[in-house]
């Protein structure tokens, strides 16, 4: 993979930031001006805010199996998912406002202290401002591996601009049912659009590639959530991934 430059990266993230007037980001194509201070589905403005920035030693063994991974857990999601670990991040919106400067010397901070990757968790609705830290991150010679660790509810063309950006994408498949998905977590459309999203990452870095001592540096990597009463559909999931 050629990674994109610095300053390509900036760019990306100031002409997504351009869409915030209008936001569809994500598959909620919620359309409102966050950048006015509306709210979209997701609970955001067009502030960045984080709920934490710290070295996470509890992710799969590949991204944390090391020095930890860098995990800044962005608050807020564009899911509702009734049964979130996380929910009082995802739903409630805990955390801090922060500027991109901030979230650049946070990055960098992480480095520091020794992370084997930068992990972007939950980041679809902060993406044109972590986008435009993560540039600046890179003027400065942070050239970790990038994590985008996300839910799967992404757009195909939103996660196709991220090529040559993410290292690893660390993406979850729940549903192999619209109805199930839309009931548990309120979003539409999940499996063709989490499909299509899923294919584009392996598209763009395919397999999961480590080094000598088992820490990812490139590749996907698909979390299946397991709901009771087979919810989760995993036999159909199962049988996309296998193809």
């Amino acid at each position: 993979m050629i990674r994109k430059s610095a300053e390509d990266i900036i760019r990306l993230g100031e002409e997504l930031f351009e869409t915030l007037t209008r936001c569809e980001l994500c598959p909620q194509d919620c359309r409102v001006n966050r950048r006015e201070g509306q709210l979209g589905k997701c609970g955001s403005t067009a502030t960045l805010r984080i709920a934490s920035a710290n070295l996470h030693y509890g992710e799969e063994p590949p991204l944390s199996g090391g020095g930890g991974s860098g995990t800044i857990f962005f608050s807020n999601c564009s899911l509702f998912c009734k049964y979130c670990q996380n929910y009082p991040i995802s739903q409630y919106g805990n955390g801090r406002d922060v500027t991109v400067s901030e979230l650049k010397e946070l990055m960098l901070s992480l480095k520091k202290r020794g992370a084997d990757n930068i992990n972007f968790v939950t980041p679809d609705h902060m993406l044109p401002m972590a986008l435009m830290a993560l540039g600046e991150a890179r003027r400065e010679g942070m050239e970790l591996p990038l994590v985008y660790n996300c839910s799967g509810y992404q757009k195909r063309d939103i996660i196709r601009r991220l090529a040559g950006i993410i290292d690893i994408y660390l993406v979850d498949m729940r549903y192999n049912d619209d109805a199930v998905a839309l009931e548990y977590s309120g979003c539409h459309n999940y499996v063709a659009t989490n499909r299509a999203a899923v294919k584009e990452m392996f598209d763009q870095v395919g397999n999961l590639r480590c080094d000598r001592n088992g820490i990812g540096k490139s590749g996907v990597i698909v979390r299946h959530l397991v709901l009771p009463n087979r919810l989760s559909g995993s036999a159909g999931i199962f049988r996309f991934l296998a193809k």
